[in-house]
């Protein structure tokens, strides 16, 4: 409220009146940043929660709770770390440890970029252990729960694919020699296949930049499992053969991938030795499925809804009869 008489006071009185009003200003907002540090140091956050009230980040690392009971923290995301000390980030991460063990997390999360990579040291310190890299960033995971831990281990293996492009009308089969090998031997034109990509895809895709041939996916003839291949990095390997139908014939193949490419009469390739063991043996069944129907080799492919929301799985196997897709069929 105004006071009556103030319309008689100095300038001089009316400065003073807002140098108090500016000191009270400033003493409430120093206890209010106070309050705000103290509930930072103790974990506490008024931003979204777990259903039992309890907080979804500790400190101010905030993070992501999954639905293990673990907790995920992208340090890009945290502008306050830059220009951050090694010594003082770990205290940070101490902290919220602490904050996370209390709340009964499981696991812990921490995906390092590569530009903060001098925070691993900080995080090794406190019991965190790689789990995986790419090439922009690192994540670490320490483990909070009972007894050994039970996180899941990385990815453990690569999945190339390659396309067996057969036209049944003049019984050939598209087939190359790799360049810059030791023994140069005719096998099916593939490469690995890309994060995301289906595997009938990766088919048609190799095949065309080896070959320059376009091709359909028509399906899976066969899978070979491998475990500690030197071309792995010593992980296990998976490798598909798919059977494709040629849409074009014009051979224009990549010189710097392929020493030479042809179209090879099938028989021809079942009997030759200058060829791969896999190549010969899934050129023997592609034709006995020319010869009996493909139907008896080939594993067809269906699309299905996933568990998770929005997702979905491609199941290959053989071709079930209609009436047995439903439980009518199993009466």
């Amino acid at each position: 409220m105004r006071d009556g008489g103030g319309a008689g006071r100095t300038g001089s009185s009316r400065a003073s009146e807002r140098l108090g009003a500016a000191m009270r200003w400033l003493k409430s907002a120093r206890c209010w940043r106070s309050a705000l540090l103290l509930a930072g140091r103790v974990g506490l956050w008024a931003g979204p929660r777990t259903a039992s009230g309890s907080p979804r980040i500790a400190g101010e690392l905030q993070g992501e709770l999954d639905r293990f009971g673990g907790v995920s923290v992208h340090l890009a995301r945290h502008r306050a770390l830059h220009g951050l000390d090694a010594a003082a980030f770990r205290r940070l991460l101490q902290a919220a440890v602490q904050q996370w063990q209390s709340e009964g997390r499981v696991a812990a999360w921490l995906h390092i970029p590569i530009l903060q990579s001098h925070f691993i040291t900080s995080a090794a310190s406190l019991g965190f252990r790689f789990h995986h890299a790419d090439s922009h960033s690192s994540t670490l995971t320490l483990w909070l729960g009972e007894g050994p831990s039970r996180l899941p281990g990385y990815a453990t293996h690569q999945v190339g694919v390659a396309g067996a492009v057969f036209d049944e009308s003049s019984r050939k089969v598209l087939v190359v020699q790799d360049r810059n090998k030791l023994k140069n031997m005719w096998k099916f034109p593939g490469g690995l296949s890309e994060p995301g990509e289906d595997i009938g895809d990766t088919a048609v895709r190799e095949v065309f930049e080896e070959t320059g041939v376009k091709s359909e996916f028509r399906s899976l003839l066969s899978i070979r499992q491998q475990h500690g291949s030197p071309g792995a990095f010593g992980k296990s390997d998976m490798y598909l053969i798919c059977r494709l139908q040629p849409c074009s014939f014009t051979i224009n193949f990549c010189q710097q991938e392929c020493l030479k490419c042809e179209w090879m009469d099938l028989e021809k390739l079942a009997r030759i030795e200058n060829t791969t063991p896999i190549t010969r043996r899934v050129a023997r069944l592609l034709l006995y499925g020319h010869r009996e129907g493909f139907d008896k080799i080939d594993l067809s492919m269906e699309e299905f809804r996933a568990v998770y929301p929005g997702l979905f799985y491609k199941l290959y196997h053989r071709e079930l009869p209609g009436s047995y897709k439903d439980t009518a069929g199993t009466d």
